[in-house]
C-alpha cells in the first residue's frame, strides 16, 4: 500500500448530518468564510466547539483502533502518539499528570463504515492531514465525525528485524492457543479459538512470526496447560514450526507447570542450543493461584557457559476478586500490582537459589509480566541490579501492546547483574499491537494474508542478542 494514501481518492467518506448544535461554553476560534473552525492545536475547551464544523489543521497521529470494529472510531492525538502514563512516569502524581495530557490531546475520529472496513489503513502510527467534520461533546470526551481528508500517511507494516548476537532470546504472548481436543474438535475452546479454521488461521500466524524471528530460543505465553504430548497445544506449535523435526524442540516439565488453564512455555533450537539438566518450576506463593508458574530452563551453545532461560506471566491487571492491598491504589498500576511486586521479589529469591542447579548466574526472565516499565514489579528488578534489554529498544521508546489507545511494555526482557553486560542488541517487532483487532479475520481472508504474521497476538514480539564470550 502506497504510504501517501489519498483517502480523497480511495475512499469516500460519508458526511455527518443531523447532529444538534449546542450554544458553546466558552468562545470559539473564528470561524471561516464557509462557516469552518480552523484549530491547529487542541483547545483546552473542547466544549466551545461542539456541534461547530471543525477543521484540524494539524497533523493527527492514529494512536488507538481498538474499537474500530465496534463503533467505526479510532483514537489520534495531536503531536506524538500516547503513551502509557506508567512507562514513561513513576506511578502516583507524575504518572496521573502524564494521563491528565493525554486526554487533553486526544480525539475519537468517528468513520464512514466502509472506510473503518479498511482495517489495515487505520494501524496505530499512521499520520492524518487536513481533518475536518463535524464536532460532538460529551463525557467520552470530544468526537469528530470526519467529513474530508486530504491525505492519511498510513503506517508502514515493519519487516521482522535483525538482531545481532551469538544467542538470541524471544518473547511471545500467543494470545490464547487453545487447540480444542487436539484431533480436530473441542472447539469452541475455553478461552481461544471458536472454531478449527480460527485456530488453523491463528496456528499459521504465529508460525509465521516465529520463523521470521530467527531466535534460538522462546518463552511462550497464554499457552493452553494441556500437557506436553503430541495433541497438546505446544506440540502442535512445534510440529507446525518445525514439520521435519529437524530443529524446533519444546521444553518438558512434565506437568503445567502451575494449574491455570493458561501456562508458560518454552521452545529452542535444538541445532543450536542443548538443554542443561531438567527445567525447573515454582508453585509456590503468588504462583499458582494467581500469577502463572514459571519455568526456569538451563542450556548451553557449543562450549560456552551454561545459561539460565525463565518464561514469566505475572497476574493482570483486571479487577475481578481482588481485595486489600491488591485493590485499584489510584496510581496508575491497576489491580494486584501488590501480587506481580510479591511475584518478582519471590522469582528473584527462588533464582537466586539455582533451581535449574547449573551453577550459572546467567540469568534472562523473559514474559508478560503485566506491568509497565516505571512500574513496582519492573523497578524490583532494576533495582535488585538487573538490566531492562529493552530500554534502547525503538529509539528509547519501546511498547510491545496498546491498551486505551497508549503504547507501553507488559512484556520484558530481563538480564541478570552478571548477564547485563553481554547484552549486544534488542528489538521489538511491531507485528501485532499496532494492527486493528479486526486487521486479519480468518473467516473472511485466506491465502497469504491469512498466514502472515500481522495481528498474530495483541502483543509484539521482543528479540535480544547476547554475547555468550565473557566480556573484556
Amino acid at each position: 500500500m502506497n504510504t501517501a494514501l489519498s483517502l480523497s481518492l480511495v475512499l469516500a467518506l460519508a458526511g455527518c448530518a443531523g447532529l444538534a448544535s449546542r450554544p458553546p461554553a466558552a468562545p470559539a476560534p473564528p470561524a471561516t468564510s464557509a462557516g469552518v473552525v480552523d484549530i491547529a492545536t487542541a483547545p483546552s475547551d473542547w466544549s466551545a466547539l461542539d456541534g461547530r464544523r471543525v477543521r484540524i489543521t494539524a497533523p493527527l497521529v492514529i494512536s488507538g483502533n481498538h474499537r474500530l470494529e465496534r463503533d467505526a472510531s479510532v483514537v489520534a492525538a495531536f503531536g506524538e502518539r500516547l503513551r502509557t502514563p506508567t512507562e514513561v512516569a513513576l506511578p502516583g502524581a507524575a504518572a496521573q499528570a502524564v494521563a491528565a495530557a493525554n486526554r487533553a490531546r486526544s480525539l475519537t475520529l468517528v468513520l464512514a463504515p466502509r472506510v473503518a472496513r479498511h482495517a489495515q489503513v487505520w494501524r496505530s502510527g499512521g499520520t492524518l492531514e487536513a481533518v475536518e467534520g463535524v464536532l460532538t461533546v460529551d463525557d467520552a470526551g470530544p468526537r469528530l465525525a470526519l467529513a474530508d481528508v486530504d491525505t492519511l500517511q498510513p503506517a508502514t507494516r515493519p519487516a521482522a528485524p535483525t538482531v545481532e548476537g551469538e544467542l538470541r532470546l524471544a518473547s511471545l504472548n500467543l494470545q490464547n492457543l487453545f487447540n480444542g481436543d487436539g484431533q480436530g474438535g473441542g472447539f469452541p475452546t475455553a478461552r481461544g479459538a471458536r472454531t478449527p479454521g480460527e485456530y488453523a488461521a491463528q496456528l499459521a500466524r504465529l508460525v509465521a512470526t516465529l520463523s521470521s524471528l530467527d531466535a534460538d530460543i522462546v518463552a511462550l505465553l497464554e499457552l493452553e496447560n494441556d500437557g506436553h504430548g503430541a495433541e497438546s497445544s505446544l506440540a502442535q506449535l512445534v510440529a507446525a514450526l518445525d514439520p521435519q523435526g529437524l530443529r524446533w524442540r519444546l521444553v518438558d516439565a512434565g506437568r503445567g507447570p502451575g494449574d491455570n488453564p493458561i501456562r508458560v512455555g518454552m521452545i529452542y533450537r535444538a541445532d543450536r542450543v542443548a538443554p542443561v539438566g531438567r527445567p525447573a518450576t515454582l508453585e509456590a506463593g503468588p504462583f499458582g493461584p494467581l500469577s502463572r508458574a514459571p519455568l526456569a530452563q538451563a542450556f548451553r551453545a557449543g562450549r560456552g557457559p551454561a545459561f539460565v532461560v525463565v518464561a514469566n506471566h505475572f497476574k493482570s491487571k483486571g479487577c475481578r476478586d481482588a481485595a486489600g492491598a491488591d485493590l485499584d491504589q489510584g496510581d496508575g498500576q491497576a489491580c494486584f500490582n501488590a501480587t506481580r511486586r510479591a511475584s518478582g521479589q519471590a522469582l528473584r529469591d527462588w533464582l537466586a537459589g539455582d533451581p535449574t542447579g547449573s551453577g550459572s548466574d546467567l540469568v534472562a526472565v523473559l514474559g508478560d509480566l503485566n506491568a509497565y516499565a516505571q512500574e513496582d514489579p519492573v523497578r524490583g528488578f532494576i533495582a535488585a541490579g538487573w538490566r531492562d534489554a529493552l530500554a534502547t529498544a525503538d529509539a528509547g521508546q519501546p511498547y510491545t501492546y496498546v491498551y486505551d489507545a497508549q503504547a507501553g511494555r507488559l512484556d520484558h526482557v530481563l538480564l541478570s547483574p552478571a548477564l547485563g553486560d553481554r547484552l549486544q542488541d534488542a528489538a521489538i517487532w511491531h507485528s501485532n499491537a499496532d494492527e486493528a483487532p479486526n486487521a486479519v479475520d480468518p473467516a473472511a481472508n485466506a491465502g497469504e494474508q491469512a498466514s502472515s504474521p500481522w495481528r498474530a497476538s495483541d502483543h509484539d514480539p521482543a528479540v535480544v542478542g547476547l554475547r555468550l564470550r565473557s566480556p573484556r
